[in-house]
């Protein structure tokens, strides 16, 4: 029996190789999920809010609104923006009003927000190395192409 048929206690095969590919990226995914929310716990942050912290910096001073911060995220989130409001207690964003459009909020990430993400960087190096560095150059970058390409064949 295949280990991913053992973890989940299965108690008939698989229906195909497709089935067992399927749950085997899932089950990855939550694996990786359940550590990285633990460590980001450390920072009093959740998944969704590390990753907007990620893209705003990334965006400059150009700043994002809404929906394009939306678009960016790795996982969906309906409430982008009580997502922002509680990064804006904290101090990590900004938020104002374009000038051009004054119902358009442009988002930006703080001093503190750089900050945090600075503190950050390393320990969360660390833990994508963790999970990856056993593979090799080669091998990482043929998964990386692997999943982009499931990616594809989803969304085509």
């Amino acid at each position: 029996m295949a280990k991913l048929a053992e973890e989940l206690r299965m108690t008939r095969a698989f229906a195909c190789a497709e089935e067992e590919a399927m749950l085997s990226v899932l089950r990855t995914a939550e694996v990786i999920s359940q550590h990285g929310d633990s460590l980001l716990k450390s920072f009093d942050l959740s998944a969704n809010q590390y990753n907007v912290l990620r893209i705003l910096r990334g965006s400059r001073e150009t700043g994002l609104t809404c929906g394009q911060i939306g678009e960016r995220m790795i996982s969906r989130d309906p409430d982008i923006t009580r997502l922002l409001d509680r990064l804006e207690s904290r101090g990590l964003i900004m938020r104002e009003r374009s000038e051009e459009d004054r119902r358009v909020v442009v988002a930006r990430i703080s001093a503190a927000g750089l900050s945090l993400l600075r503190e950050m960087d390393p320990e969360i190096l660390r833990y994508n190395k963790r999970f990856f560095e056993s593979f090799g150059a080669k091998k990482l970058r043929q998964l990386i192409e692997l999943l982009e390409e499931a990616r594809a064949a989803i969304t085509s």
